[in-house]
């Protein structure tokens, strides 16, 4: 009974990412809320009803795919922030770790780019949240660090905030000159970390 129950588990959860996979094939030429569960289900070959068996409407297969995109980098930001090594280091490990995010999952990165501002609440909330998991995660590396001495903790989730929306652009950019010559990922590459630097640059000189 229970070896069952496994199969069954493993085939609603096979069914699942079928549905998570083909949504976000069909969103590289469209945004969710054009999305419609037929075309979701079509691409799977699985009757519409089979959506509600996993999703409770579109907004809801968004949200997971919110998780999808975003949840696995939290380990991944925590490391790159909290390695040892000086500024420039640590610039160095966020921009090559932005640039393998994005060579390797491009249709996540369009999806966030693009749901981050778009018409469904829950998946932009679900976006903010994320995002919040993650300028709380650069904040509390941030706050380990000599040079944020005297900081608030308002001032240094600020600080957090500008490091990851600067992280979003970055990718954007990278997105965006995925299939450009070698030399304009380069640049794209130091211009982000100018930017980087840039805002560490103003950190030092915060409290003066």
């Amino acid at each position: 009974m229970s070896h069952t129950l496994g199969i069954r588990q493993a085939q609603k959860q096979k069914t699942r990412q079928a549905l998570l996979d083909a949504a976000l094939g069909l969103l590289e030429e469209q945004s969710l809320s054009s999305l419609g569960l037929r075309e979701v289900t079509r691409a799977v070959g699985v009757a519409p009803t089979a959506f509600y068996r996993h999703f409770r409407s579109t907004a809801d297969l968004g949200v997971a795919l919110v998780e999808e995109a975003l949840g696995s980098l939290h380990p991944m930001i925590r490391t790159t922030m909290s390695a040892t090594g000086d500024d420039d280091e640590r610039i160095a490990r966020a921009v090559e770790l932005i640039a393998r995010h994005v060579d390797a999952y491009p249709a996540h990165v369009r999806f966030i780019a693009r749901e981050r501002h778009g018409g469904i609440q829950p998946v932009r909330e679900a976006i903010r949240a994320q995002l919040d998991r993650f300028a709380e995660e650069v904040r509390d590396a941030l706050a380990k660090d000599p040079v944020s001495a005297g900081w608030s903790d308002d001032d240094l989730l600020m600080l957090a905030h500008l490091y990851v929306d600067q992280m979003l652009v970055t990718a954007s950019l990278l997105l965006e000159a995925l299939e450009a010559p070698a030399e304009e990922r380069e640049r794209v590459t130091r211009l982000a970390t100018r930017q980087l630097r840039l805002i560490g640059t103003g950190r030092r000189h915060w409290l003066d």
